[in-house]
C-alpha cells in the first residue's frame, strides 16, 4: 500500500500496526516480509512527519503578567523529571 502526504495519521498508524502484526507472525516468504517491512517504515515515517506538522501548529495559551492571554509556540518537550 503506497501512501501519500494526503494519507491521514490514523490510516498510516493502522497500516504500521498491520505491518508489525504480519511481521510478528513470521510466516511469509522473505520477499513479502521485506515488502511488508518497507511499507511499515514508510508508514512510520509518515506518522512522524504528521506529528511534527501538528506539533509546529500547537500553541499554548498562557496568562501574561497583566492577566491578558498570550500564546507561545509549543516546544514539544517535557522539562519535568
Amino acid at each position: 500500500v503506497r501512501m501519500s502526504e494526503d494519507t491521514t495519521f490514523e490510516k498510516a498508524l493502522k497500516n504500521l500496526e498491520e505491518a508489525v502484526a504480519r511481521l510478528e507472525k513470521g510466516q511469509m516468504p522473505l520477499d513479502e516480509a521485506l515488502d511488508c517491512f518497507e511499507a511499515g517504515v514508510q508508514s512510520a515515517n509518515l506518522c512522524r512527519r504528521k506529528l511534527q506538522m501538528v506539533e509546529s501548529r500547537i500553541e499554548i495559551l498562557t496568562k501574561g503578567p497583566d492577566g491578558e492571554l498570550l500564546t507561545e509556540a509549543f516546544s514539544g518537550r517535557d522539562d519535568q523529571d
